[in-house]
């Protein structure tokens, strides 16, 4: 009889682990967006033109995305106990040596050690298995949504990392910041814990990929997280640039303002998890979508300061918030159990490339066809009205499960 019983699992046991994953999150995306708080000072200190500001930018979101396929799969392997703290350790050395090469003023080696800051970004597709097996499925919408708030980590970045040089200095700053990995690594390796319900995967990381490819939703997630996060990406790590070009701000004006919008995204994300298991997943990311292409064309025709642009930034953020917590509360419903981790590892990846690109764009276009990055804005209207028709129109998934869970 015990052997089959079902296991019990503590509710405090539950909020801790939710905290402690949330709390690494947070921690580790705040060394993924070192680079982007500080990219005015090495455009000046590197004489940078616009196309290499947005690629030093956004480099470290290219490992940040792709890096997350084989992450998931290790965390259906091996739990979340054993990879954030992995993890966390990885990106260490590399937060060093991107003071290395700021402090010789490289380009190539910022581009290089900047490609391996990314590891810290992959820590999203630990968290979203980790917190799904300690909650049952009707309440993933807000477990999802709580953890996905760490990526207030980016708002953490952006309003403390310029004013920690100022007070602490360049190299000290990013001393700190590896301090605080090895002091988080620790803490998630003395205090985590799986949950009693999770069980490893043991099939190869390979066919196990290629199943979560198979995977209608896989693609489906893909697409939406693509612009939700993906726009919030973008913008959280190039908004100090565009502050910069559009508005005139100084590094540390700019990224108090871009810690302003991280907020709001963040605040966003866990009210949009919650909607999900209220609403429906659908109707929440449609209101994300519209409202994100409203405020995209907004901004394009660059509204004055103070208030009608600070309004704007924030509702924007807002609106994306609200898009990446239905995107994962509709996986948490969708994706089996067993390709959880699988499945977040690509459909994060999709979000991570998704603001990979718009940095570039906006870098490539600045001051053409429209003034200021008019041209980037709008196209980023256009996407997002395209995935607003694909919300209803292309994805005709049913969730079946959820009637039966919220009777129980």
């Amino acid at each position: 009889m015990s052997a089959t019983a079902p296991a019990v699992i503590d509710p405090r046991d539950r909020t801790k682990n939710l905290a402690l994953a949330t709390f690494a999150f947070a921690v580790t995306f705040w060394a993924w967006n070192l680079v982007g708080p500080l990219a005015v000072r090495y455009t000046d200190a590197m004489q940078l033109s616009g196309t290499q500001k947005a690629l030093l930018v956004a480099t470290p979101v290219l490992v940040g995305s792709v890096g997350r396929i084989p992450v998931g799969a290790l965390t259906d392997r091996h739990g979340g106990r054993v990879m954030f703290p992995a993890l966390t350790l990885i990106t260490v050395p590399f937060v060093l040596l991107v003071a290395l090469a700021g402090n010789a003023r490289s380009f190539p080696l910022m581009l290089l050690f900047g490609f391996f800051l990314g590891i810290a970004g992959t820590t999203f597709a630990v968290g979203i298995p980790f917190v799904n097996s300690w909650f049952e499925a009707d309440r993933r919408g807000f477990a999802t949504g709580v953890f996905g708030a760490g990526m207030g980590g980016t708002a953490l970045s952006a309003f403390l990392t310029p004013r920690f040089v100022t007070w602490f200095g360049y190299t000290t700053t990013h001393v700190i910041m590896a301090l605080a990995l090895v002091a988080t690594a620790a803490l998630c390796w003395l205090a985590m814990r799986n949950s009693p319900v999770w069980k490893p995967n043991t099939d190869p990381v390979v066919p196990k990929l290629a199943a979560a490819l198979r995977l209608p939703v896989t693609w489906q997630m893909s697409f939406l997280y693509a612009v939700a996060f993906g726009g919030f990406v973008a913008f959280s790590t190039y908004l100090p640039t565009f502050l910069k070009d559009v508005y005139s701000f100084d590094l540390t004006a700019a990224g108090t303002r871009t810690a302003g919008f991280a907020i709001a995204a963040v605040v966003a994300r866990p009210v949009g998890g919650m909607l999900s298991d209220r609403l429906g997943p659908r109707t929440v990311v449609g209101i994300s979508l519209a409202g994100t292409a409203v405020l995209a064309l907004v901004l394009a025709f660059r509204p004055p300061l103070e208030v009608p642009a600070g309004v704007s930034f924030v509702a924007i953020a807002f609106f994306l918030g609200l898009g990446t917590g239905g995107v994962f509360a509709w996986v948490a419903l969708q994706a089996p159990a067993e390709r959880v981790g699988s499945v977040t590892g690509l459909v994060g990846a999709a979000g991570g490339l998704g603001g990979y690109f718009p940095p570039l764009v906006m870098g490539a276009t600045f001051g053409k066809v429209f003034p200021g990055y008019g041209f980037g804005l709008a196209l980023l209207c256009l996407v997002a009205l395209g995935a607003l028709l694909f919300t209803y129109v292309g994805i005709r998934t049913a969730a079946p499960r959820r009637a039966t869970l919220q009777q129980r």
